[in-house]
């Protein structure tokens, strides 16, 4: 029997998945940052920042940016002025083609459309993968863990930034009513696509806690797992190493 993922609360096939979460993407990629500035009021800017803090980019580092999107992080990681390599990964072409029109000026930039649970890419390649809201649109993260493991070299670290759960049952009730009645409101207003929010809103529902995905990260051969809460918890980073 084919094994079900969810879309949101409803159960598909891997294939319908993928294909209803491009479907998602492609629909919101024109109002994609400004949605997102809208939903998180401005703080997806400085969550993104502090990832990049965290990540601690180092000259001449090699580095996967998974789920690249309209180019945040790319722009974060240019401002250390460093001369990476930055690989700039996407499985949705319109997304992608948001991030190429923001940063077609950077040469040292090469976009890439690819699906992470599969990439094209030699093994010990990459001194930095990163994941920046994106893990949880993936059918199967697991396997894309994997693949992380697999294309990053000895001593490489993988990075993820993602909704998780808050702490705390005054913010967490507070969230939950944000998430199921004011996030579809917003995608109906700015993006005309109120499922393509409900979806968001099931999604961060759905996704492992910081506990389980800190076990999933280690099961999948990382070492030194830790998780850095944001606001609470409703955002965090997690990494690990590859020895």
């Amino acid at each position: 029997m084919n094994k079900k993922y969810n879309f949101g609360y409803t159960k598909v096939n891997s294939k319908q998945k993928t294909k209803l979460v491009q479907n998602v993407f492609s629909s919101v990629a024109p109002s994609y940052d400004l949605m997102n500035d809208l939903m998180s009021l401005g703080m997806h800017r400085l969550w993104k920042k502090r990832f990049i803090e965290v990540v601690d980019i180092k000259k001449n580092d090699i580095i996967l940016d998974v789920g690249s999107g309209s180019g945040d992080i790319a722009n974060e990681i240019l401002k250390y002025k460093l001369s990476n390599q930055l690989y700039l990964l996407d499985l949705n072409k319109e997304m992608l083609d948001q991030g190429k029109k923001r940063l077609e000026k950077h040469k040292n930039i090469k976009f890439i459309l690819n699906n992470a649970e599969k990439l094209n890419f030699k093994k010990n390649f990459f001194d930095k993968y990163l994941i920046s809201f994106c893990l949880r649109n993936i059918t199967n993260y697991e396997k894309s863990i994997k693949e992380a493991y697999r294309v990053l070299k000895s001593g490489g670290q993988y990075y993820c930034l993602e909704f998780s759960t808050p702490k705390s049952p005054l913010i967490s009730d507070t969230y939950k009513i944000y998430k199921s009645k004011i996030l579809p409101l917003l995608g109906e207003i700015i993006a005309n696509d109120i499922n393509a929010y409900k979806y968001l809103s099931e999604s961060i529902d759905l996704f492992p806690s910081q506990e389980e995905l800190s076990h999933i990260l280690t099961n999948c051969g990382f070492e030194y797992v830790k998780s850095i809460n944001l606001f609470n918890g409703i955002v965090a980073i997690h990494s690990g190493y590859k020895i």
